[in-house]
């Protein structure tokens, strides 16, 4: 609840929607105080209906077309079926019709449990589930229990939470108030 929201609320859209989510180490899973939590996915939400969705040559576009219509099904799937097992879709999860590529709209869902697929696999789409927790031990409960871990992020003011959070996920990186910088040679 410390950190700040403004720039956190910005890098969980970046993470999550770069590269229309088709990225190894993307943002997938949104792991939230629950004393923060309507407010910053409102902020969240707010910032996302500012995503353009489209043409990737267009410098505007910040969402591409997903790689292929049996991708986009899939996607979709994980969506329907987080849905269908207690989740809520708070933006998004609407293809978006057109004639030049499979397009998602940017998407949110809220009310996601760790045991979900959603919650457990790499999605790759642009899809934010969002989890929340009340207590550190939980939040690293809920970030450990899945089989990948490339990348991670820790959003906080205090740097000893930080800290101690880096050391305890079980990922390759983990950023620090930030999302998805570095080099490539990392």
């Amino acid at each position: 609840p410390d950190a700040d929201l403004e720039a956190a609320a910005d890098a969980a859209v970046f993470g999550g929607f770069f590269n229309a989510g088709e990225c190894c180490n993307a943002g997938s899973r949104l792991i939230v105080h629950e004393a923060i939590a309507d407010d910053f996915l409102d902020a969240v939400k707010a910032l996302t209906a500012k995503v353009t969705v489209g043409d990737p040559l267009d410098d505007s576009t910040k969402v591409g077309a997903m790689i292929s219509s049996e991708h986009l099904s899939k996607v979709t799937g994980y969506v329907a079926a987080a849905a269908n097992d207690g989740s809520s879709v708070y933006c998004g999860g609407k293809q978006i019709a057109s004639s030049a590529g499979q397009y998602l709209d940017p998407t949110i869902l809220r009310g996601v449990t760790e045991d979900m697929a959603i919650a457990r696999e790499e999605v790759f789409g642009p899809v934010l589930s969002v989890l929340t927790f009340g207590s550190i031990e939980e939040a690293l409960r809920i970030a450990n229990n899945t089989p990948y871990g490339l990348s991670a992020g820790v959003w906080s003011a205090s740097i000893d939470t930080c800290m101690s959070v880096a050391r305890s996920v079980r990922s390759g990186t983990v950023w620090v108030n930030t999302f998805m910088e570095g080099y490539p040679e990392l």
